[in-house]
């Protein structure tokens, strides 16, 4: 077995992550497993994927703990965060799990049922798991959460409204808890990624500017949050570009989207 690195001192020794079957979500299990964390746990619906995971972590030295969730049962999932809590004590907790849907090839909208399950994923769920974690984080005063958002949360897309919707509604959540429990010692961060290479990714309509590599995204994601960053968003010029589309007049940004493609 390969040891791990030996951690320093801004690396959290446990950390929890949720869809870590995901790109985003395993590219920061190895991040975190290359930087010398002792204690990864690990949710996903993808069991294959998490004992792939769990076998290239354990490699590293690291211990892992696996956990098959579908994160729309909400209250299993904040049963099983505060046995994680209490048993675990993770430093480090981050709501990644998410999914997308879009208008479809022929523009004829979401339907309800999708966009049902997009909210009980994409925002539900995020508040479920930093709802759940936060007793234990109470208790010792001390612990951080991480939100992942997305910089479609700063002007919605045509193409993804509902994805769009919930990426905002996850950014204002998280900071705004980042100011209410900034006083108790337990960091929030709202993380905004632009696109990243994943299946959901690919899967979604519409240009791709500044795609970057998932491995790239998770040490940037790892180095915020260590420096404790209240948003980690990149790239920085599609972050530039998707907030100066937030404060222009909605009929003005919508022809700059349709522009750029976004019909």
């Amino acid at each position: 077995m390969t040891p791990s690195a030996t951690p320093s001192a801004n690396v959290p020794a446990c950390v929890l992550i949720t869809g870590a079957t995901g790109g985003i979500g395993g590219a920061l299990a190895m991040e975190y497993a290359r930087a010398g964390t002792q204690t990864l746990i690990l949710q996903g619906r993808n069991r294959a994927r998490l004992d792939e995971l769990a076998q290239a972590c354990g490699t590293l030295g690291v211990r892992v703990v696996l956990h098959e969730l579908d994160v729309r049962d909400h209250d299993a999932l904040r049963q099983w965060l505060a046995e994680m809590g209490d048993t675990e004590a993770p430093d480090l907790v981050v709501a990644n799990a998410g999914v997308n849907i879009n208008i479809g090839p022929q523009q004829q909208g979401e339907t309800w049922d999708d966009m049902h399950r997009l909210f009980d994923v994409n925002i539900k769920a995020a508040m479920a798991t930093l709802h759940a974690s936060l007793p234990a984080m109470q208790a010792r005063r001390g612990g951080q959460i991480a939100l992942v958002s997305s910089l479609a949360a700063w002007r919605g897309l045509p193409e993804t409204p509902s994805y769009s919707a919930s990426k905002s509604a996850v950014k204002v959540y998280g900071e705004a808890m980042r100011d209410l429990l900034a006083g108790q010692g337990i960091k929030v961060n709202v993380i905004m990624p632009g696109y990243v290479e994943s299946q959901m990714c690919f899967d979604m309509p519409g240009p791709k500017p500044f795609l970057w590599p998932a491995d790239k995204a998770a040490r940037v994601i790892r180095q915020g949050l260590a420096r404790n960053r209240a948003r980690i968003s990149f790239p920085f010029p599609l972050n530039l570009g998707c907030f100066l589309l937030s404060v222009l007049h909605p009929a003005v940004s919508g022809k700059i989207l349709k522009w750029l493609g976004y019909e």
